[in-house]
C-alpha cells in the first residue's frame, strides 16, 4: 500500500500523523483513499471538479505528477506520494 507524506498544514486532519498509508492503483485513487479516511483533507487537496487544487503539488517518488499522467499516474505498493502545498510570498 503506498505511503502518503502529509505536510504540517494537513496533519490536524490526520490525527497528527506525518505519514499515512492509502490504498490505490493510481495517485488519484490513493488521494481518494486518503480523503475517505481523513475527510478534512479533501477540500484542501481537490477542487469541486475533483482536480488537484492549483496550489497543491503532488509528487510520486520525487516526480511531479503533473508532468507524468496527473492523478491517473500508476502507484505501486512501495511508492511514496508526497503532498506539498505551494508557497508564495517574499519581498
Amino acid at each position: 500500500m503506498p505511503s502518503v507524506k502529509i505536510p504540517p498544514v494537513l496533519r490536524p486532519h490526520t490525527g497528527g500523523e506525518a505519514v499515512v498509508s492509502a490504498d490505490g492503483e493510481t495517485v488519484g485513487e490513493v488521494l481518494d483513499a486518503l480523503i475517505a479516511a481523513h475527510p478534512g483533507t479533501g477540500s484542501q487537496l481537490l477542487d469541486d471538479a475533483g482536480a488537484l487544487n492549483r496550489y497543491v503539488n503532488v509528487y510520486l517518488n520525487d516526480e511531479d505528477v503533473r508532468v507524468l499522467a496527473g492523478l491517473e499516474t500508476a502507484a505501486k505498493a512501495d511508492d511514496t506520494v508526497v503532498i506539498l502545498p505551494a508557497m508564495a510570498g517574499g519581498a
